[in-house]
């Protein structure tokens, strides 16, 4: 990674955009070519000074280009760009919607229906084990605060598809998982009990078809469920 701080311009930024709109000034600098993977981004300051935002709003902008492995940052090192982030294309789309909840919501599905189908080939006993404890923990919260083994539930099932190609998508996959579950405002622990029960039969009988109808039934629900309260009017 080179070590020194290329200069860089920006196009200003209203104090109040959101946070996708730094992400997208932030993504700019590769789509230009003003900086490449590997490069070392403007120092906090200066991206404050350059975009004119507050420190909240910089700060969630990097953690979401972080969390989905667009960039790397290090204490007291600065933070860069990621040196395969042409590796994970769909990372930098996946940043490039943050505030498009219908389309993070149809591509969690895309990427879960086809890994379900292949763990369906490939799932070993240790990772069925492994799903059947996060049911059981889902059944066991009094408080609804289950979101952790919620998507636990799902990063076993990306594991155990055991595709290198895919498997720089599941940090995405979780963060789509993530920001379904920011939008749920009740939630139905028997039913997600039901619907993860009735995933892990599939896999566990090795029916990738099976295991297909059935985690779409679960996101199907979910992805209703979060689009009529994203809109209530449709």
């Amino acid at each position: 990674m080179s070590g020194s701080t290329k200069k860089v311009s920006f196009e200003s930024v209203n104090r109040n955009t959101l946070a996708k709109q730094v992400v997208d000034r932030i993504i700019q600098l590769l789509v230009s070519g003003q900086l490449k993977p590997g490069d070392k981004l403007p120092t906090e300051m200066e991206l404050l000074d350059v975009l004119n935002v507050s420190r909240p709003v910089l700060r969630e902008a990097l953690s979401a280009l972080e969390v989905l492995g667009v960039i790397t940052r290090k204490t007291r090192g600065g933070t860069y760009f990621n040196n395969k982030i042409g590796a994970h294309p769909f990372s930098v789309m996946l940043a490039l919607s943050m505030d498009n909840l219908p389309a993070v919501v149809e591509a969690r599905m895309a990427l879960e229906l086809g890994l379900v189908t292949m763990a369906a080939e490939k799932i070993n006993d240790d990772q069925l084990r492994q799903l059947k404890e996060t049911i059981e923990e889902i059944k066991k919260s009094t408080d609804n605060n289950y979101g952790a083994a919620d998507k636990e539930f799902h990063r076993v099932i990306a594991v155990s598809a055991d595709n290198p190609v895919v498997e720089g998508m599941i940090n995405s996959l979780l963060f789509t998982h993530e920001k379904t579950d920011s939008e749920i405002t009740f939630r139905e622990p028997e039913l997600t009990v039901e619907h993860h029960t009735a995933i892990y039969n599939a896999l566990a009988n090795h029916d990738p078809d099976d295991a297909f109808k059935k985690m779409y039934h679960h996101l199907k629900y979910v992805r209703d469920k979060v689009l009529k309260q994203y809109n209530p009017n449709k």
